[in-house]
C-alpha cells in the first residue's frame, strides 16, 4: 500500500494523527476562551456611574420590556449607595426661604430642611401644580439615603461636593415667581426679585461655584417667567426648563439644559379602555384662545374650527369645574390640539398624555422631554403652523388617520405615561426618575466644559 503519510511541522503523520492534532488545538482555543470570557464576566462589578451615563439609558424609554435603569446599575437595595448610583449629587442647604420656607414650612430646631419622614410640607394646587418641579426633586433628594426607601435610586445626594456629577440649587423659583413677584408696599422690590438677587449672590461665593464657573450647577426655572432677573448672571448652569420660548440662545440650549415635563392637571385615566370608536369628539381644544407671541395661531384656528360638528374648540380655564371638564372632553376624544401659547409648551399636552388623547402638536418651536431617547411620533401627530393654518388641511390629516393606526398610538400613550407622572416616593421611570436620567446623560459635557475651563487655571492664578 503506499505511503499515505504527510508531513506537519518536520513530523511524519498519519492521517488519524493529523485529525487529532487539530482536534486538541481547536479544543485548545474553546477553552482559552471560555475561560476568558468567564473570568470576565464573573469577575466584572456591577457599574453604578459610567463615563457615558445614557449607555444605560438608551433602550430602557423605546420598550416596556426592557430592563430598568435601577435593574440595569443594581439599584434595588433598599438603601442608595452613591458608588452604584447613575448620578452623585450635591445640594446646597439653603435657607429655607429659598425652598420649603415659600410653603410656610418653618424650623423649630435650627433644621435646614422638614423631616420628610414625618410630614412633608403641601404645595398649592391648581396651576401652580404644573410647575412644581423644584418640589419634588428635592423631596427625591432628601429622601434618597433613607435606609428603608422603597423605590429607585438614580440620584443620591452626597456630602462631599468633590464626589459629585452636578451641584444641586434648591431653590423654588416657580414657586417663588407664582407668589411673590408682586412689589408689596413698603417693599421698593419683589420678595422673587430679592431671593433670586441673595441666590445669586451665595452662589459666586462658593467654593464649588469657584471651581466650575458654575457649569456643573442644577437650577430649576420651570416657569417660563422663572429667574427672570438671575438666568443671565447664572448661564453656565444647567437650566430644568419646560422650554426655550423666552430665553436667548446663549443662555438656554438643548446641548446644555434639560427639559422636563409639566405635572398634568387633569387626572390620569385608569384602566381606560375606551378605544377609536367610544370617542365621539375627533379634535378637542379647551382654553385660553386670545394669546401673545406665537399664540396668535389659537384664534385662527378657532375660526377655521368652530364650526365643525366633530371639533370641540372653547375657551376654558381652571375656574368652576373647568379641570373636570376637560377630563372629561380629552377621553371622550380621539385627537386633542397643543397649540402654542405665550410660549411653544403648554401643560394641555401632558393633559392629553393622561388622558390617552393623541396629541396633535402645532407649535414649530417646541422641545420636548426626554426626545433623545424617545419617539414621540410614535405617539403624537406633529403639524407646522404654515399648513395648520391652510383650510381644511388640518382636519383632512386627522381624518385620514385609520383606526388601526390611531389604535397603535393609543396604546403606546399607555405605555408611555408614567413617564410623565411626578410622585414621592419616586417610582421606577416615572418624571422625577426621567428627569435625574436625562440630567446623567448631560455629565459627559458638563465635564468636557470642566476640563477645558481648567486648561489655564495655573498661569490665571499667578496674575
Amino acid at each position: 500500500m503506499a505511503d499515505r503519510s504527510i508531513h506537519i511541522l518536520g513530523l511524519r503523520s498519519s492521517r488519524k494523527p493529523l485529525f487529532l492534532f487539530f482536534g486538541f488545538v481547536a479544543l485548545f482555543f474553546a477553552f482559552s476562551w471560555f475561560y476568558f470570557f468567564g473570568f470576565a464576566v464573573g469577575r466584572a462589578p456591577i457599574v453604578g456611574r459610567s463615563v457615558l451615563p445614557s449607555s444605560k439609558i438608551l433602550s430602557v424609554v423605546e420598550s416596556r420590556d426592557a430592563a430598568p435603569v435601577t435593574e440595569i446599575a443594581g439599584l434595588e437595595d433598599p438603601q442608595c449607595d452613591p458608588e452604584r448610583a447613575l448620578l452623585k449629587v450635591f445640594m446646597y442647604d439653603l435657607p429655607a426661604e429659598f425652598h420649603f420656607g415659600l410653603l410656610g414650612w418653618s424650623s423649630k430646631g435650627g433644621e435646614v430642611w422638614p423631616d420628610v419622614k414625618e410630614k412633608i410640607p403641601d404645595y398649592p394646587g391648581g396651576l401652580n401644580l404644573q410647575h412644581s418641579i423644584e418640589y419634588w426633586l428635592t423631596l427625591d433628594l432628601l429622601s434618597s439615603r433613607f435606609s428603608d426607601r422603597s423605590g429607585p435610586c438614580t440620584a443620591v445626594r452626597v456630602d462631599d461636593s468633590r464626589q459629585a456629577d452636578v451641584i444641586f440649587v434648591p431653590f423654588f423659583s416657580s414657586l417663588s415667581y407664582n407668589r411673590h413677584s408682586k412689589v408689596t408696599p413698603p417693599m421698593k422690590v419683589s420678595t422673587n426679585k430679592m431671593l433670586q438677587d441673595k441666590l445669586v449672590r451665595f452662589l459666586i461665593s462658593q467654593e464649588e461655584w469657584k471651581r466650575s464657573g458654575g457649569r456643573d450647577h442644577v437650577v430649576m426655572a420651570h416657569h417660563p417667567n422663572s429667574m427672570l432677573d438671575a438666568r443671565m448672571k447664572l448661564w453656565p448652569c444647567v437650566f430644568i426648563l419646560s422650554d426655550f420660548g423666552r430665553y436667548p440662545p446663549t443662555i438656554a440650549n438643548v446641548e446644555k439644559d434639560v427639559i422636563a415635563p409639566y405635572k398634568h392637571v387633569v387626572s390620569t385615566f385608569v384602566n381606560d379602555s375606551s378605544g377609536f370608536d367610544d370617542r365621539p369628539t375627533l379634535l378637542y381644544f379647551q382654553g385660553a384662545i386670545y394669546r401673545k407671541d406665537g399664540g396668535f395661531i389659537r384664534q385662527e384656528l378657532y375660526y377655521l374650527l368652530r364650526e365643525e360638528k366633530d371639533v370641540h374648540f372653547s375657551f376654558g380655564s381652571i375656574q368652576a369645574n373647568g379641570i373636570k371638564d376637560s377630563t372629561r372632553g380629552m377621553r371622550a376624544s380621539k385627537f386633542c390640539l397643543n397649540i402654542a401659547g405665550d410660549t411653544p409648551s403648554s401643560n394641555r399636552l401632558f393633559d392629553a398624555i393622561a388622558s390617552h388623547c393623541v396629541p396633535v402638536i402645532i407649535s414649530d418651536d417646541i422641545e420636548l422631554p426626554y426626545e433623545d431617547i424617545l419617539d414621540y411620533s410614535k405617539f403624537c401627530i406633529f403639524v407646522r403652523t404654515s399648513d395648520a393654518l391652510k383650510k381644511n388641511f388640518l382636519l383632512k390629516l386627522v381624518r385620514e388617520i385609520s383606526k388601526e393606526e390611531w389604535t397603535q398610538m393609543w396604546k403606546r400613550l399607555k405605555e408611555v405615561e408614567g413617564y410623565f407622572e411626578y410622585s414621592f416616593p419616586s417610582q421606577k421611570d416615572d418624571a422625577v426618575q426621567m428627569i435625574w436620567q436625562a440630567v446623567a446623560r448631560k455629565v459627559p459635557e458638563i465635564k468636557l466644559k470642566l476640563h477645558r475651563y481648567k486648561r489655564f487655571s495655573r498661569s490665571d492664578a499667578d496674575r
